[in-house]
């Protein structure tokens, strides 16, 4: 396996892989993240994954630079195809289309379909997550179907609202709480994919796949008022096997 390790500040080191965006590269980093949890180091206290990359940020009082590189050395030359769990396939239900996203006729025009197509191109595959970042929660999605590509807005919006579902370029994603933003809106999700209050925060992480299923207006606050009141149980399916989506 080709990496390379290297200072990123006095408390923290970086692995680097292959320098692609690619389900490979992140089914290793995801691996070895795995490896990480279930072997911990002393003195590691955070590992923040990333498309190609993993951060090590550690207490250099408890754990020498030198220690850290030899212990994820040792670690980097197991055979990591052994700590990959269960695929989680997260089902994230969406309301396409009109307020919710004001920008889906634009992404059709763009591919030279319609609206129905856009959401039917966009739900048929599992998009993996390749890292969260950006906002707390945000998912960088890999997989989008390539004749929905469509350009940012060349000026971005002041606001968007919570649950948003965009794209970006090659990519689409989810903003989990109001925020400026310039991708084009096609749909929001009724879910609230970040929740501070929680001891869980996120309902997602990097590894796991997405799954957008359309729903109607009437659906859609259903759901929220389920999820207002607690009571929604969010989707959760388990497999070997995934919907293409690289």
């Amino acid at each position: 396996m080709e990496y390379r390790i290297r200072l990123a500040g006095d408390s923290a080191l970086l692995i680097e892989f292959e320098q692609d965006i690619k389900q490979e590269t992140n089914q290793k980093i995801k691996a070895m993240l795995q490896l990480l949890k279930e072997q911990p180091i002393e003195g590691v206290h955070d590992i923040i994954p990333a498309f190609a990359s993993l951060l090590i940020n550690y207490d250099p009082h408890i754990l020498s630079y030198k220690s850290l590189v030899s212990q994820l050395t040792t670690l980097l030359q197991q055979d990591i195809r052994t700590a990959q769990k269960e695929q989680r396939i997260i089902e994230i239900p969406v309301c396409y289309g009109g307020e919710y996203g004001p920008d889906i006729q634009f992404v059709a025009q763009n591919a030279g379909l319609s609206e129905a197509e856009v959401i039917a191109r966009h739900t048929s595959r599992d998009y993996l997550i390749y890292m969260l970042g950006f906002l707390p929660g945000f998912p960088y999605l890999g997989g989008l179907d390539e004749t929905i590509h469509t350009p940012r807005l060349e000026n971005p919006r002041l606001t968007i609202a919570a649950g948003s579902v965009g794209i970006g370029g090659s990519q689409t994603g989810i903003y989990p709480l109001a925020s400026p933003g310039g991708w084009r809106l096609i749909g929001r999700t009724p879910l609230k994919t970040y929740d501070p209050q929680k001891q869980q925060p996120f309902i997602f992480g990097a590894g796991d796949y997405i799954r957008f299923k359309a729903v109607d207006e009437s659906d859609y606050h259903s759901i929220h008022q389920a999820v207002l009141a607690g009571s929604y149980e969010i989707a959760v399916l388990t497999g070997e096997e995934v919907r293409n989506g690289d």
